[in-house]
């Protein structure tokens, strides 16, 4: 009698360890992962920094690349006549900064003397508070000694530590704006075809599309509102009597490239203007006063009117974003935070969304 052995039991086994995972091991390894990309993304913060804003700024000088290399200009000629652009309008910006910005630092100490003059009619309230601390810190047992450390490194010495490092990120985000400008296409081009099947590869086509668009698009519409935004506030700050208004107009425009933050720096920098020209309390606050109207129209009705609902995104996502990257990278942060944000939406809605395609 012939023994059939009985049919081996077919057993599936999948190869990802994040596929057999229960929810609370899953949650536990993508909290880690954000955390050791936090972690890396802070130590590097001196190179990925500089090279993360090239990519932003090379999105908007790209498209200007390729049209110039559709006109027979070779590829390292466009690319290196972006980079000396983007100097040239740095260069334009800086300079019309230096000589008014020069004359208001001298008005430093006369602004500062006036503040102090306003906040003498606010002793009564400072001394309430105070009162009110001091018995805080009795209630909950504590002196109110304070100690203070003072660091006695000196500002030359502090500028020789960091001048090295600044000029090190300078030449690498333009060296990196240089050679992204230049390989872009072929980068793109290279990710696509690496990638497989073809399903996943048409996606990240789409993908590459859609972002640059977007990010190509948002920054050139926030160039255009916020020259706009500058031009506005340069003329009625003229119109009031506010001195060295083009300077202030600028400022603006560069400040209003941060949201959120860049406009409340402005309104202080403008109470600072205020308290120098003005000896009474609607004198100093009409300055500030005029720049939050205008930046209340440029942001409730110009920019989402400019920018349209495609590229409207939830402000209290916008603005945890931009207070993130800032707290990571500083100025830089609060500058790619927004393009970061988009890039970061559309590949969510192709991954998610592929009837969308």
């Amino acid at each position: 009698m012939a023994h059939h052995a009985p049919p081996k039991a077919h057993v599936s086994v999948s190869t990802s360890p994040i596929a057999i995972a229960d929810p609370a091991t899953r949650m536990s390894l993508v909290t880690l992962a954000c955390l050791a990309l936090v972690f890396a993304l802070d130590v590097g913060k001196v190179i990925l920094a500089p090279v993360c804003l090239s990519i932003v700024v090379g999105s908007l000088f790209g498209p200007a690349a390729d049209r110039l290399g559709r006109l027979g200009i070779p590829s390292w000629v466009s690319a290196a006549l972006m980079v000396v652009l983007f100097i040239l309008l740095i260069t334009t910006a800086g300079a019309a900064f230096m000589v008014p910005l020069s004359d208001w630092l001298d008005k430093l100490p006369l602004i500062w003397a006036k503040l102090q003059s306003q906040l003498v009619s606010w002793q009564g309230l400072f001394a309430s508070i105070s009162s009110l601390q001091e018995e805080l810190r009795n209630a909950m047992g504590q002196s109110g000694n304070m100690q203070v450390s003072v660091d006695e490194t000196s500002p030359v010495e502090s500028v020789f530590y960091f001048a090295p490092t600044f000029m090190a990120q300078i030449i690498l985000f333009l060296a990196s704006l240089y050679f992204f400008v230049l390989t872009r296409p072929r980068v793109f081009r290279s990710t696509v075809d690496w990638s497989t099947p073809a399903t996943k590869r048409y996606r990240m086509a789409i993908a590459f599309q859609r972002i640059e668009k977007r990010l190509s698009t948002y920054l050139l519409s926030i160039t255009c509102v916020n020259v706009g935004l500058a031009a506005a506030v340069s003329a009625a700050l003229w119109l009031i009597g506010v001195p060295s208004p083009i300077l202030w107009g600028v400022l603006a425009g560069v400040l209003n490239y941060v949201i959120y933050i860049g406009p409340a720096i402005m309104v202080l920098i403008m109470t600072g203007v205020g308290l120098s020209i003005g000896n009474s309390i609607p004198e100093i606050l009409l300055p500030p006063l005029v720049y939050l109207l205008l930046n209340l129209f440029e942001a409730q009705f110009v920019t989402p009117t400019v920018l349209g609902r495609t590229m409207t995104l939830n402000p209290f996502l916008v603005f945890l974003t931009i207070a993130f990257w800032i707290w990571l990278w500083g100025p830089i942060g609060g500058f790619i935070a927004v393009p970061a944000l988009l890039a970061g939406v559309t590949l969510y809605e192709i991954s998610n969304h592929p009837s969308d395609l």
